[in-house]
């Protein structure tokens, strides 16, 4: 099915830049809702993007990598295509796996208090900084792939 966006790309890799795109800016909203201190508020909507970015990975992002890039690795890592695609891919998993831990600690008591962040807002900015860096080498590596 052909995409929306105006590009080679089909109409899936279009709706998921666009979700990703709308998450990107759900995690600012959820920042200023932790700014005006709804933190029960701020919390729903950060997990609920974490999730629905993992289910994104698991049904969109993971299946193309598995069968266009990885295959080809290492051989052909110094070429654009690849190269933008590991880089969003390595660091896409470290932005995931690094939520669901802050999500572990600040929504649970199961990791134990030796494993618990200290100065909330630091580790949190940092998350939100990597994950905006994630969402922009996903929108390069769709540029590359599908010319955008």
């Amino acid at each position: 099915m052909e995409g929306f966006l105006g590009s080679q790309a089909g109409y899936r890799s279009d709706l998921n830049l666009t979700i990703q795109v709308l998450m990107g800016m759900a995690l600012i909203f959820g920042g200023f809702l932790a700014r005006a201190k709804r933190f029960v508020a701020h919390g729903i909507c950060q997990t609920a993007v974490l999730l629905l970015n993992l289910a994104s990975i698991s049904f969109w992002m993971w299946p193309s990598f598995h069968s266009h890039v990885l295959p080809r690795l290492p051989k052909r890592l110094g070429k654009r295509f690849y190269a933008v695609a590991t880089i969003h891919g390595a660091l896409g998993v470290l932005a995931e796996i690094f939520g669901l831990y802050i999500v572990l600690v600040a929504g649970t008591k199961i990791l134990p208090e030796t494993w618990r962040l200290k100065r909330w807002k630091r580790w949190m900015r940092v998350e939100l900084a990597l994950w905006w860096f994630v969402l922009m080498m996903g929108a390069l590596t769709y540029w590359v792939w599908y010319g955008g």
